[in-house]
Order: structure tokens, then sequence, then C-alpha cells
């Protein structure tokens, strides 16, 4: 193993670590990986555990006398409100909506509910909400439903959106970790970690001139147009909280195969390289707030690219990887010509990033 790999091993075991709940919360709980899948599995599960909810997947899927529909929930707290290419608004519209589409659903209806904290300036309410509107505009959906609730000063952090979405599925589609096969081939739509990157140094004030801006857009017509002209896709998952890393692994545990990655083949740009070397972080466990991974059988793939290609929201698409027997396990072919083991993301590098 070469020295590179090594200090990278020793980073992954640092992430690692932690294994217990423990006594108490921390941000770590949120963040989308090892400890967010303890506190599903230890407590969320134990009372509510059903059918419906157990492939825990971006979106419910309901199935209807003449329809099936997909429902999802997620709730916004990132800091700081604005930064660059995006806001908590079209955050919170991008990423429900986002949720839908990757479970293959037309998006149609959100709630949007605010938590607000006394004090702020109602300027800066109306520019999040309009924010969030116009993004529903571009995204095709409408909010249908909504609450208000406000808090004492020092008791919030200025404004927490919740939001609900639903969605249409297509009565013959057929998406899921349970269609996963060997062979099948694992597709990105562009360049990991610019969200996760942009969010950190808008908050922290580093004094690093990157020029790095957030990914974050409404993917539903880009996933679409593949959906259309592709009908054999197997899985979709948009890659949040805890980047390609942890999704990946995720979709390899509760499939029960192994996925290999090719790290060269991984779009990451270069300012995002560079300024998260700096720091430390490693791409791939970087959220991102405009991106997917697509599974799909080697004949379908070369269209995948084709329509990513040709969309503004897929550029760089790649082939990444490839999905081989196994037991869940998530290996990278490194820059350097060794193997490094992805696990599910235990620390939180960037709290707050969504």
């Amino acid at each position: 193993m070469s020295l590179g790999d090594k200090k990278r091993e020793r980073g992954h075991d640092a992430m690692s670590s932690t294994k217990d709940i423990g006594p108490q919360i921390l941000l770590a709980h949120g963040a989308g990986g090892e400890l967010s899948r303890q506190l599903v599995e230890n407590i969320f599960f134990k009372y509510f555990n059903n059918e419906t909810l157990k492939p825990l997947a971006d979106a419910a899927v309901l199935d209807f006398p003449g329809c099936r529909l997909a429902f999802t929930t997620d709730s916004f707290v990132v800091r700081p409100l604005f930064f660059p290419g995006g806001d908590i608004g079209k955050l919170a519209v991008c990423g429900t909506v986002n949720d839908l589409a990757v479970s293959g659903a037309k998006p149609l209806f959100l709630t949007a509910s605010f938590i607000i904290e006394e004090g702020l300036p109602l300027s800066v309410l109306e520019q999040v909400t309009r924010s969030l509107g116009e993004t529903c505009q571009t995204a095709g959906v409408k909010v249908v439903a909504g609450d208000t609730k406000v808090v004492e000063k020092g008791h919030g952090d200025l404004i927490f959106i919740n939001t609900a979405g639903i969605g249409l599925i297509p009565a013959n589609l057929d998406l899921g970790q349970h269609r996963l096969a060997p062979g099948d081939l694992v597709i990105v739509n562009g360049p990991m970690g610019n969200h996760g990157l942009a969010v950190l140094l808008e908050r922290e004030n580093l004094g690093l001139e990157s020029g790095v801006t957030s990914d974050c857009a409404p993917l539903n017509e880009i996933i679409a147009k593949i959906l259309e002209k592709v009908p054999g896709i197997k899985m979709m998952r948009d890659l949040t909280r805890g980047g390609l890393a942890t999704a990946v692994k995720e979709i390899a545990l509760g499939a029960g195969v192994d996925i290999w990655l090719d790290e060269p083949s991984i779009p990451v740009d270069d300012e995002v390289r560079g300024a998260l070397g700096i720091l430390g972080l490693e791409p791939l466990y970087m959220a991102n707030e405009g991106k997917f991974v697509v599974f799909a059988a080697p004949e379908d793939a070369p269209m995948v690219i084709d329509i990513m290609a040709n969309d503004s929201l897929g550029g760089q698409a790649a082939i990444i990887g490839e999905v081989t027997k196994g037991r869940g396990n998530v290996l990278l072919k490194t820059m350097l010509g060794g193997t490094q083991v992805l696990d599910l993301l235990a620390g939180d590098p960037l709290p707050r990033i969504c």
C-alpha cells in the first residue's frame, strides 16, 4: 500500500471509530452516515417500523387504486442562509424535488413550513420565500400547504424550513436496490463536492478564494429524460448528506452486492479537489445538491451518458464504477493504484450543510 493510501486509510479509520449511539445526540447524528443509520435502526424503527418505511428510500412509494405516489419529507437547517449558488429557500425545493425524482416520480406538490426566530428581518424572510417560489416555478411544482411558527430570540437560528413533497410514479416503473445485479455500471452526472465546499467557505471565512458555487438545482427534468429513453434503469439516488461514498455504501448494504468505484473516473473540479485537500476533507464524502447516481445495465449506460452530456446539469457525466457479487462492500481503486475500503461516514466534517 502506498503512503498516500495509508494516510487515507488512517483518515477513514478516524471517521469510522464511533460505533454506538451513545447517551446523547451529536451533530454527527444528522450527517446521514453511520450514526444517522444507527439512530434510525435503534430508535425510530423501534416505534415506526412498517413495510413502506423499511426500504429507507428517498421517498416512500404508496400504491393506490389506479396510481402510485411517491411521498417524501425533509427539513433544511443550512447555515448560512445564503451561499454562492443558492440559499435555504432554493435548497428546500431542490432537495425535496430531487428525492421524488430519483424515486421515479414526477414531482407535483410541496408543503413548506417555516420555523422563524424572533427578530429576523422581514426582508430576509421575503428574500428566502421569493427564492423558494422561483425555484418551484423552475421545477414545475406548487406549494399547496404550509405552516409558520415563531420561536423566542436565541431559541432558533434565523429560519428552519420543513417540506413534504408528493409525486406521481408511472405504473410500469420499478426502481430500487433489489434490481441491482453484477455487471451493472455506476454513473454520475457531474463533479462531486461543490455544494459542501461552497457552504463551508461562505460560513467559515477561511481566506480561500476558490470561486466555487453550489450545484443546487432541481433534477427532475434531466431524470425524466433518462427514464423516458432508458426504461431499463435499475435505481437512482441523489448524493446529498454524506456524499457519493455514503450513498453508494448504503446501496451496497441494502442490495447485498459489492460496488467498485474508480477514483480517476470520478469527476471533481480541480479547485474543489485543491481546497478540500488543504482542509483535509474528502470530495467523495462531501454533500451535493445537484448530483445523482444512476445504476444501469452495460448496454444502457452509453444512452444515459449521452442524455446527461446534452443537458446543462450533466456536462461532466461519467461512468465511475461497477456492481459485483459481494456482501455490501464499497471499494475504491485509487489514483495511486491502490484499493481503499469506503464505509459510511461516522463523523460530521461539515454540519448544517442542508
